[in-house]
């Protein structure tokens, strides 16, 4: 199971917007994401945190990297088994994966992280390795661009660049260096690898849920 946790940076200075997120999030999961893999929705545990329950490393994925885009937000994906059976709310429940994630967004807070996003579980070489691969995948969604977020968000699975390019009123060469320049499609390549390590920081954790529904 994967709980992802976020808080939000700097809230004395800009207020409140866990409201907000909870909104937007739950738009952009339904569009994003297999409603099927949210065990347990995006809600407030105290302050200015957020919390979520998540039943594949591929929405872990998918929602860290949004809120990372958001630009407000340190986010920490813990991996790992929970304690049967989960209560209504995600902050009722309890288990290794959430105190992975408790750990991990403290470490995400820290000013010596490259980004704002870190991995932790039950397997910890895999957790530091999808760590490292996740904040790489931040920082060139970090760093691109708003011409490179017109393109990439148009371009969804089926999408055709000439229907894209079309829709901004722009050549298809210019969609082409757009996609080069938000370096579109080494991040599409490499999210099931990230999604793939993190699902191995699991470790036993979905073994021994597994053996508990067994018994």
């Amino acid at each position: 199971m994967f709980v992802l946790t976020a808080d939000q940076n700097a809230s004395t200075r800009h207020g409140d917007k866990v409201a907000a997120l909870l909104d937007q999030v739950g738009r952009w999961t339904a569009a994003h994401t297999d409603p099927s893999a949210v065990v347990r929705p995006l809600e407030r545990t105290v302050g200015d945190e957020v919390q979520t329950v998540l039943g594949t490393a591929d929405a872990a994925l998918d929602l860290a990297l949004h809120l990372v885009r958001l630009g407000e937000w340190a986010v920490g994906i813990g991996a790992g088994a929970v304690d049967e059976p989960l209560a209504e709310t995600s902050r009722a429940s309890s288990g290794p994966a959430f105190v992975h994630a408790r750990g991990a967004v403290e470490r995400a807070r820290g000013r010596s992280v490259p980004a704002p996003v870190v991995v932790a579980g039950d397997d910890d070489e895999a957790a530091g390795q999808a760590t490292a691969l996740v904040q790489l995948l931040a920082s060139v969604l970090r760093r691109r661009s708003r011409a490179g977020w017109e393109v990439a968000d148009r371009l969804v699975p089926g999408a055709r660049q000439k229907d894209v390019a079309a829709a901004l009123g722009i050549s298809e060469q210019a969609v082409s260096q757009r996609v080069r320049s938000a370096l579109l499609e080494e991040e599409r390549a490499v999210r099931p690898l990230a999604a793939a390590l993190i699902a191995r920081a699991e470790g036993e954790g979905a073994v021994r849920a597994g053996e508990k529904e067994a018994q």
